[in-house]
This record gives structure tokens, C-alpha cells and sequence, in this order.
């Protein structure tokens, strides 16, 4: 017996037996030697000093099978570990892994990706190597913690005038909220955008079932919540006006909407629009109307430290309203 371990011959091979915890495992080996170095390391793997060998490869893996088909944004998270698997830092074994091994892999993407990019990735670096330590067991710190995220430039907050707004609608062929064609249909989903600060994706996704008179039900959206949006007597019009019978509302599949509405734009002269800059305008504009409270359940925003930048009052206006 070696701790709590038993090591007995059994013919030509040596069978080490390990008991702790209510967990037995045993395996068998040519020599006594190596029975007694696989037992004494899985006691103190399975006492918790020792860590189990793994890489970081093997983590990423893992988390890509277990945790990745749980969450909303699956396809994205597998794309971004993949990547990472096909970096050095991969190779490196768990027990091993220090924050300067991290930081040289920040380093190696930043010469490709932009620093919101890699700021992503670290997020999503981070949440693997939590997870092998809370509930794997393969690490004892996460040292991902102790790097420093690069900066990020802040998010695009662009205001849309009223004029431009005008022009790029012309230039899809709405006067009137005319309804025919795909690049009337994809005016028309800027245009509910800006009434409802709905993401192009779920303007486009949006079905008939989940609209009512005054709202819209959007099932699980970006942050995985339900949420209810309500529209406005405008929205309610834009929807009137599109064609009954389509599986969506719009009638628009995202690659179709990408193509006509840069042609749009461009044809407008409207420089440096981005469909998704509706939403902020449409934000600025809700927050107008809406508490900050009210606004975070409309947009679906559970942060609402990030909304604050839509409700820079100045001191002399709160003054007025003391």
C-alpha cells in the first residue's frame, strides 16, 4: 500500500488501485514503478494539489463541445476558438500557463485584428479558462484574469439628420412608404429602425405572429431575453403598409439587404451611414421620451451603464427643471 493506494501484481503487469473520496479508479502497468508514479499522481490530482496535464488546446475543445451549444452566440464563439487553437498558445500545458503567455498571445493578434477584436477574444479566452478551473478542475488561477484588455475605441454614437434620413429613403424608392420591391422593403426597415431601435437582425427576423397592435415580441434577442417592443404610430404604419403572407414581415434576407442598402447610400451621397447607426439615433431619440429604466427594456440592454451617454444633460438644464 502506498497512501491510499494499493498496488498488486497480477500476472506479468502491476495494477494500481486509488480510492479517495468515494471515487476508485485503477489502471494497470508493465512496471511497479510506474504503478506507484500513476498513483501517487492521480492522489494528488484527485486531493486537488496536482493538476491533471492538459493544454490549452484541450480547453478550448472541451468548452467548444460542453458550454459553446448553450449560448445564443455559438457560431461566433466555435469561429474564435478555433482560431485560437491554431496559435502557439495552444500548445502550452494548463499546469504551465502563465499571464506572460497570455500577453504574448494579445500581442501576436493585435498585429492582425483590431484592439475591439482582441478585447472579444480575451472575454471569451477568459470564460474558457474559468471554466477549467471552477469546473474542471485542470487549473488552480485563472491567469487570463491579470492581462490587461487593450482599449477599445469607443462605440460609433453617429446622430442621422433629418435630411439625410430623407435622402437615403428616396434613394430606396419610398415617398410613401411604398412597400414592392426589396430595396423599398429594406427604406422601409430603416425607417421602423429609427422608430424602434430594433438591430437590422431582428427587423429582418421579425414574423407576423409576434406582432400585435401596439407591439412587437422579439423571442430571444441578442442577450438571450424576450423582449417586448412597443412601436409607435409611425412603426405601426410602416408595418401596415408591407405585403400579408411573407414568412417575415420585410421580406428581406440580410445579404440582399447589405447589397441594396450601400447602393442606396451611395447613391444618396450620404457619406460614412451605416444601417446600424439607426439604432443609436433611434436610441438618442427614445431617451427623449423614455426613463433610463424604461429605455433599457425597450432596447434590451441589461448594462445600464452604457446608456448614460444618451442622457448627458448639461448642469444649467437640470438647474431650470430644480
Amino acid at each position: 500500500h502506498f497512501g491510499m493506494a494499493s498496488i498488486r501484481k497480477r500476472g506479468t503487469s502491476w495494477r494500481a488501485e486509488v480510492y479517495r473520496d468515494g471515487t476508485r479508479e485503477s489502471s494497470s502497468f508493465p512496471t511497479k514503478q510506474l504503478a506507484v508514479a500513476w498513483s501517487q499522481q492521480r492522489e494528488a490530482e484527485l486531493g486537488g494539489e496536482r493538476l491533471p496535464d492538459h493544454t490549452v488546446k484541450e480547453a478550448l475543445r472541451r468548452y467548444q463541445r460542453e458550454v459553446c451549444p448553450q449560448h445564443k452566440g455559438e457560431k461566433w464563439e466555435v469561429a474564435r476558438l478555433r482560431m485560437m487553437e491554431r496559435d502557439e498558445l495552444a500548445a502550452i500545458r494548463l499546469p504551465a500557463l502563465r499571464k506572460e503567455h497570455v500577453s504574448a498571445w494579445k500581442r501576436r493578434r493585435l498585429e492582425s485584428v483590431s484592439g475591439a477584436s482582441v478585447a472579444r477574444e480575451m472575454t471569451l479566452l477568459r470564460l474558457v479558462l474559468e471554466e477549467a478551473k471552477r469546473e474542471w478542475g485542470w487549473l488552480h488561477q485563472n491567469v487570463a484574469r491579470d492581462v490587461k484588455k487593450p482599449a477599445s475605441p469607443p462605440s460609433r454614437k453617429r446622430r442621422i439628420s433629418q435630411d439625410e434620413i430623407e435622402r437615403v429613403t428616396l434613394a430606396c424608392g419610398v415617398t410613401d412608404l411604398e412597400a414592392d420591391t426589396a430595396i423599398q422593403r429594406t427604406g422601409l426597415a430603416f425607417l421602423f429602425a429609427l422608430e424602434t431601435a430594433m438591430r437590422a437582425g431582428e427587423i429582418l427576423g421579425l414574423t407576423w405572429d409576434k406582432v400585435r397592435q401596439k407591439a412587437v415580441t422579439l423571442p430571444a434577442t441578442k442577450n438571450g431575453d424576450q423582449r417586448e417592443v412597443p412601436l409607435s404610430k409611425r412603426a405601426r404604419e410602416i408595418l401596415e403598409a408591407l405585403p400579408k403572407g411573407e414568412p417575415t414581415c420585410f421580406n428581406v434576407d440580410t445579404a440582399t439587404r447589405d447589397v441594396l442598402w450601400r447602393r442606396a447610400r451611395d447613391a444618396s451621397e450620404v457619406v460614412d451611414l451605416h444601417f446600424h447607426d439607426s439604432r443609436a439615433e433611434a436610441i438618442w431619440r427614445l431617451s427623449k421620451k423614455l426613463d433610463v429604466m424604461e429605455l433599457a427594456r425597450v432596447i434590451g440592454h441589461r448594462d445600464l451603464r452604457s446608456l448614460m451617454i444618451y442622457y448627458q444633460t448639461s448642469a444649467d438644464d437640470l438647474a431650470d427643471r430644480l
